[in-house]
């Protein structure tokens, strides 16, 4: 009886370590640890805030990236690009997320079609960037455009009243034309932010200033050619960039999790000419 006893024991106690050892494997948590690489699609014209409309906010990619972040299955992160560029506040506020989120893990950018203006300011914190051979990117520079439509006004017959409480208040108004001390103070904003932008190029690429300033006349590059002037650091796909994010998490054989897939609105399609760093819809 003794040596029945103790086998029914024997039976329960491992039938209990069993237990123990499914839950410890197979529970939602331990489900949730894997080895994938996280992809976030970025597409369309950048701007602060919230998106829709062929635009892309910065909070939703911010949110996009905390998703990642928080979910224990992803090992690193690569974000993938498709965009002529946008607001300065906008690729701003996403940069600094990026710069922070790399600290907890890798991050590494996959180019598009297009990726230039504020989309490779926005880039430019990441640990490791790739862009296809005919990628477009650079376009690094500013601009501020004001429409003068008041001969056009004058002819049409309209006329404008304006009340405001200073000067310069209605400054770029279309209604106007600007005057010299205008036309200055314009300058002075666009020469500020492209100053920030190269400083910050020369700082996370490793380029001498008066060399980032050389090619910081607008100009756009195709991928290779940004990969001779050190604007990226490799020419591959997006798989290489999965790839790449894997090797810096130490993850073998990774598998890809996609965050999101935003589809995007037609205004989006013909962003080859709308290489913008700031625009008129800027102010």
């Amino acid at each position: 009886m003794k040596r029945v006893s103790y086998l029914i024991i024997g039976l329960l106690i491992g039938i209990l370590i069993g237990a123990i050892i499914f839950i410890a494997l197979f529970s939602e948590e331990s489900l949730s640890l894997g080895n994938n690489v996280g992809v976030i699609y970025i597409e369309g014209q950048i701007i602060a805030g919230r998106g829709g409309d062929g635009y892309i906010g910065s909070e939703d990619i911010i949110d996009e990236i905390n998703k990642a972040l928080e979910d224990r299955s992803i090992k690193a992160i690569v974000l993938r690009i498709n965009s002529p560029g946008g607001s300065p506040a906008g690729a701003q506020e996403v940069a600094d997320v990026i710069k922070k989120a790399k600290e907890k893990k890798p991050i590494v950018v996959s180019m598009a079609d297009t990726a230039a203006s504020a989309a490779y300011y926005l880039a430019l914190p990441a640990d490791y960037i790739y862009a296809l051979p005919d990628t477009i990117t650079g376009s690094i520079g500013v601009m501020w455009v004001h429409k003068d439509e008041s001969e056009l006004i004058e002819n049409s017959g309209l006329t404008y009243t304006i009340v405001k409480s200073g000067k310069y208040k209605d400054m770029s108004a279309s209604w106007s034309k600007l005057d010299g001390w205008e036309e200055k103070y314009m300058a002075k904003i666009v020469n500020d932010s492209f100053n920030r932008f190269i400083n910050d190029i020369s700082s996370y690429r490793g380029i001498p200033i008066q060399d980032v300033k050389k090619m910081s006349d607008g100009r756009i590059y195709r991928g290779e050619e940004a990969k001779e002037l050190g604007l990226i650091d490799e020419v591959g796909t997006l798989e290489d960039a999965i790839q790449m994010a894997a090797k810096l998490a130490n993850v073998e054989n990774p598998s890809t999790k996609y965050i999101n897939k935003t589809m995007v609105t037609d205004k989006t399609q013909n962003m080859s000419n709308k290489l913008l760093w700031i625009d008129d819809t800027f102010f």
